[in-house]
């Protein structure tokens, strides 16, 4: 069994003039990254390999979350993982070998959408109709390797999300 890891990134800002792929985390965001990572940790949901998009958003998250970690291996940046569909997240999990667990940190609507392809029709709606921003899924998939993957295989072991760690949705 393999184990994929998906974490869309927490809350953004949307300051003036900045390009999307420049825009940080707003205060929410921040303060959902430091909640899914320490739980996390607590739950020692660690991954062994790690593929982040370039974008300032995924990168904070990213940051903000392992703060808390004992330890983990140096994230590959991947310009593939930005605003990708979910055909280009399956053909990065695809070229993986056998580690497990493996972990992407990206934008939707490719989580969204790759996390409906993996799961079983009747566990979509668990995560459906919104991955939102700060959400964590864990899908399980009874492969050896990474190459074996394909739609509908997955079974969704945990989604979690900023508000149901105790994040609360006031304005920054």
């Amino acid at each position: 069994m393999l184990r994929l890891i998906l974490l869309r990134h927490a809350k953004s800002a949307w300051p003036n003039g900045v390009a999307d792929i420049d825009r940080p985390l707003a205060g929410r965001g921040e303060r959902a990254a430091v909640a899914v990572g320490a739980y996390m940790a607590q739950e020692e949901l660690l991954p062994a390999r790690i593929f982040v998009s370039p974008a300032r958003r995924t990168i904070e998250t990213w940051e903000i979350a392992t703060r808390v970690w004992p330890s983990h291996p140096l994230p590959s940046y991947e310009r593939s993982i930005y605003e990708a569909p979910a055909a280009n997240l399956m053909r990065l999990v695809r070229a993986q070998d056998e580690v497990s667990p493996l972990m992407l940190v990206g934008h939707n609507p490719g989580m969204e959408d790759f996390t409906a392809l993996l799961l079983r029709r009747e566990q979509r709606a668990k995560v459906l109709p919104k991955f939102p921003t700060g959400a964590l899924a864990v899908i399980d998939v009874q492969i050896a390797n990474w190459s074996d993957i394909e739609p509908g295989i997955g079974t969704l072991e945990r989604f979690v999300t900023p508000r149901a760690l105790g994040v609360q949705k006031e304005k920054d």
